[in-house]
């Protein structure tokens, strides 16, 4: 099967469904389902914006439907109430999940032994299975180590990037006290895997919801029913470095070797 646009594959998705979809949903089927091949490095926002953009200018001549935050379902199968409670909504009230609204990627519990460890180690992760691979080296945010479970130290990146300030906690006082990271960055990732610029400005509105999500995501508070809200389109999963992976086989080729 040839591959289809991200409209047609958005539409068979949501056809095939009965029930509305997450857009990150709609972007794993299409990945899983083998629709398109390449997804880029943002699958899930791509999905977002065609169909939010879709949404935004097309009005009712727009084959999608918001039914609540992030979720969408095909025009033709959704209820007159839904329709009406969507045209009733003015772009002011749009309550689109943007990419890149303060916090625009992070990862949770990566293990410090799944990367190759230098003045400039490779970070990477995806945004899901299929998606391109990015490097958060040059990431700039805030992160946090763990004992385990149990957070020790929680630091700041700003004018050494995030692989520069983990590699300096390898060989200081906490190099033997932490075996896993977690973090949460600031400068946006293009639909290429680049790491991109730091934005100009922030809003406040925008600004404490964020603070909000990262500690929830952060502190896991047993209180709290749900996630943080706002990063919940830009978790990025860890991807053990190429060459711990070759480390590992050369090691188990010589150690077959040295047993002839």
């Amino acid at each position: 099967m040839s591959e289809l646009t991200w409209r047609k594959a958005i539409e068979r998705v949501l056809g095939s469904s009965g029930e509305a979809l997450h857009y990150n949903e709609i972007a794993q089927r299409i990945v899983s389902e083998g629709l398109r091949k390449s997804v880029g490095a943002t699958p899930g926002a791509t999905v977002n914006a065609h169909i939010s953009s879709s949404i935004k200018h097309d009005g009712e001549s727009s084959p999608y439907i918001r039914v609540s935050k992030g979720t969408f379902t095909l025009r033709s199968k959704s209820s007159k109430d839904a329709r009406k409670s969507e045209s009733g909504r003015s772009d002011d009230s749009d309550e689109r999940e943007e990419q890149y609204e303060i916090i625009s990627s992070f990862g949770m519990f990566w293990r410090r032994e799944a990367v190759e460890w230098s003045s400039s180690p490779k970070l990477l992760g995806m945004q899901q299975i299929g998606a391109m691979t990015v490097d958060f080296n040059r990431q700039l945010g805030i992160y946090l180590l763990y004992d385990g479970r149990e957070v020790i130290y929680v630091g700041r990146t700003t004018d050494r990037a995030l692989g520069r300030r983990l590699y300096e906690h390898t060989i200081d006082r906490l190099s033997a006290r932490w075996d896993r990271f977690s973090w949460f960055g600031l400068l946006p990732v293009s639909e290429e895997g680049d790491i991109c610029a730091l934005p100009e400005s922030y809003s406040a509105a925008k600004l404490i919801p964020a603070l909000e999500a990262v500690l929830i995501e952060a502190l896991e508070p047993r209180q709290n029913r749900k996630r943080g809200d706002d990063l919940a389109a830009v978790e990025y999963l860890q991807k053990v470095d190429p060459e711990i992976e070759k480390k590992r086989a050369k090691a188990t080729l010589n150690a077959a070797l040295n047993k002839l």
